[in-house]
């Protein structure tokens, strides 16, 4: 079977707490997910483009929820085509679940709030977004403790007054937990300042991986411990940041399909660079291939209004171009066309019976490469573009600096009365700076902007509250 009975325990049992009827495990794991305040927060924290600069860029909330709509139907399209699943369909609320919960743990200023995190906690068990989100559901949010006595005397600081970690974040199943862990790997508590991030799970949650696994089970040979839920998951990410993040672009006037072509020709440095990123995931791929696929992605010929096709084929290529970058309906139909395209080179690969926990969601070579190449193409442009550069390195900074503040002597007491608490209590200068480092990683985009004024410039309001 796909889903065990043990797939539906918790990581406490909760008294008095009863399923109610209707609504299953995985539906109330969705629920208590999207009423966190976690996931409110990823309104605040940015996609590609600064949240300020247009109410039209998505921000990590908006692509969540694309991305769980494009997760969902994956499942689905698996579902209605794979027999195995027809009899023991994917639960696509526990898909929906993982893709809303995926980003969860990214910091403020995206990539280079994690490297400025990293960096700080390199020493004491890293910094990384993956890694962060499966901490923060199992650990950091304020909905359950694993021990209510402290409660009988008015105490619900999650960490118990003798250093014991009392918390257990929004209280998930297993199955929940095992659908967004996507490394599994410790990250070492020690490395060296020069060493790259490291993606994987806290050496803090390594019990409760081992939980997981006991719970979910052991994938068959030749497969690694990733859930089918997480694999989805995985893949309606790539699907929906390739494709979105180019729309963003487009909308932003960064560049349009044709202008982007045309770098590819003239830059060769752009494509060589691109195709060192995808020989990771499709290491025989060719400079020449990855031209190939991008100027067939970016071939605009098909893309028109269905009644106007003919009077803009007869406008020139540029105008075409131009046009699909800027009107709305035409933009609309190129991502979608992408989307169709990509989702239609998915395939399953069953495991043994009693294994199908651990079906291999995959891509087709051609569809794998495309969407490989486009996403490393985007980052290239846009993320190393020298106008969103400037923005990263102030954020890395900033990130660095609230940090530093609050690691100093007296920095704990900068931070708000819970969280404070927890830091007086904690036993060890690891699990002092990982509650920093939790602190921090939680901030909106703005709200760091603003803890930094707070502690670096003046004009914030002493009576606001932390």
């Amino acid at each position: 079977m796909l889903y065990k009975q043990n797939d539906y325990k918790r990581l406490v049992n909760e008294q008095g707490s009863v399923e109610e009827v209707g609504r299953s495990a995985f539906r109330r794991d969705y629920g208590r997910l999207l009423h966190s305040p976690a996931f409110r927060r990823l309104q605040g924290k940015t996609q590609l483009f600064p949240g300020h600069e247009s109410d039209f860029f998505r921000n990590r909330l908006t692509h969540s929820l694309e991305v769980a709509q494009v997760a969902k139907g994956i499942a689905s399209q698996i579902n209605d085509s794979e027999p195995t699943f027809q009899k023991d369909p994917i639960d696509t609320d526990l898909v929906e679940f993982a893709a809303l919960a995926h980003d969860l743990g990214h910091p403020p200023f995206g990539h280079n709030g994690e490297a400025a995190l990293d960096d700080c906690m390199k020493e004491f068990g890293g910094f990384e977004g993956n890694a962060q989100t499966l901490r923060l559901l199992a650990a950091v949010e304020k909905k359950v403790l694993k021990d209510a006595r402290g409660r009988e005397n008015g105490d619900y600081c999650g960490i118990a007054p003798n250093g014991e970690d009392l918390r257990a974040g929004l209280n998930l199943t297993y199955r929940g937990l095992a659908a967004v862990l996507k490394y599994d790997k410790e990250i070492p508590v020690k490395r060296k300042k020069a060493a790259k991030l490291c993606k994987g799970y806290y050496e803090t949650e390594s019990d409760l991986v081992q939980k997981m696994k006991q719970h979910v089970g052991t994938p068959p040979r030749g497969f690694q411990f990733k859930t089918v839920e997480c694999q989805i998951m995985d893949l309606a990410d790539d699907i929906a940041y390739s494709t979105y993040d180019l729309e963003d672009a487009m909308k932003a006037g960064f560049s349009h399909p044709l202008g982007i072509r045309a770098r590819l020709l003239a830059d060769t440095d752009l494509i060589a660079r691109v195709h060192r990123k995808v020989q990771s995931v499709v290491s025989d791929a060719s400079e020449k291939e990855v031209f190939r696929v991008l100027n067939g992605l970016l071939d605009f010929g098909s893309v028109g209004y269905e009644s106007g096709g003919a009077a803009l084929e007869a406008m020139t290529q540029l105008n075409q171009s131009m046009l699909i970058a800027s009107q709305g309906y035409l933009r609309a139909s190129f991502t979608s066309s992408l989307i169709k395209k990509f989702l239609a080179g998915i395939s399953v690969q069953v495991p043994s019976k009693g294994k199908e926990a651990f079906a291999k969601v995959s891509l087709g070579r051609g569809t794998l490469l495309e969407i490989e190449s486009l996403k490393h193409l985007n980052y290239e442009l846009m993320i190393m573009s020298p106008r969103l550069k400037v923005v990263e390195y102030r954020g890395y900074e900033l990130v660095q600096t609230i940090f530093e503040a609050l690691d100093s002597k007296t920095g704990y007491l900068l931070l708000p009365e819970d969280y404070r608490l927890m830091y007086e209590r904690s036993q060890s200068v690891v699990s002092r700076k990982r509650l920093i480092c939790d602190f921090i990683a939680g901030m909106t985009d703005r709200y760091a902007v603003e803890f930094y004024g707070r502690l670096k410039e003046s004009g914030e309001s002493f009576f606001k509250p932390i």
